[in-house]
């Protein structure tokens, strides 16, 4: 890819994403950065790249009004995603964890031009999972590599450290102490979100071919339907690296 590109972003005002976002515009190698949501980031909160962002709340249910099929984006970045006590119920979580995911991914894409796509998954996918969630990831991938993008990423991160969220979630605060503990033995259990938004960043300007070795990445699916995984140790990795 040249030197300078465009990028979109769905689900920037997330806990990652909010990290994706920041690195894109800070980076000098995406000159335009699409932000697209049900929510958008307040400008009063954007320090850098002001100038190159591009800002539009949609509406899923309507993607058709969103505008995406106009444009023209070098690499999409996915980090949309929620839980099923979020969503109200295992059909809400399914809409807005796979069917929002994919629709708006097919929505963006362009057939005549290369595209690049990112996606924030979750370790532990598979689509053949008995429990709802691993499941769900698991076919929102499959479902994301079949679409034709020219390179398709997934990333499968551990727990998330370092949010900041507006719900406290006792569960989720026990189980970050559990895994900060192990972390120090072992790199695949746990990255801060800060981390991993470097990591995707990334992964969106060098794309599958130029990943590192030392990230580890692996192929999956079948056919035309391949894609790129990154496991959390990988993450870790990636996030090392400086521009």
């Amino acid at each position: 890819m040249a030197a300078s590109r465009s990028a979109l972003i769905v689900g920037a005002t997330g806990q990652t994403g909010r990290h994706v976002l920041q690195n894109l515009l800070a980076s000098p190698h995406f000159t335009r950065v699409g932000e697209y949501g049900r929510r958008v980031t307040p400008i009063e909160e954007i320090t850098t790249g002001k100038d190159k962002l591009e800002q539009k709340v949609i509406d899923f249910e309507k993607l058709q009004e969103s505008g995406l099929s106009k444009e023209q984006w070098d690499v999409v970045f996915i980090t949309l995603g929620t839980t099923r006590a979020a969503a109200g119920s295992a059909e809400a979580f399914e809409k807005i964890d796979r069917e929002y995911v994919i629709n708006v991914a097919k929505e963006a894409r362009n057939p005549s031009v290369p595209q690049r796509l990112v996606y924030l998954s979750s370790a532990g996918s598979s689509s053949s999972s008995p429990f709802l969630y691993p499941r769900s990831k698991g076919l929102t991938e499959e479902g994301l590599a079949s679409i034709g993008y020219s390179d398709t990423i997934i990333f499968r991160p551990g727990f998330l450290a370092g949010t900041n969220r507006a719900d406290h979630r006792l569960a989720e605060s026990i189980f970050g102490k559990v895994t900060g503990a192990l972390s120090y033995f072992s790199n695949s259990l746990e990255i801060k979100v800060s981390a991993l938004g470097r990591a995707i960043y990334f992964a969106g300007k060098l794309g599958s071919d130029g990943l590192p070795p030392a990230v580890k990445a692996t192929k999956e699916g079948k056919g035309d339907a391949k894609f790129t995984v990154i496991s959390n140790a990988g993450a870790l990795k990636l996030a090392e690296l400086q521009e």
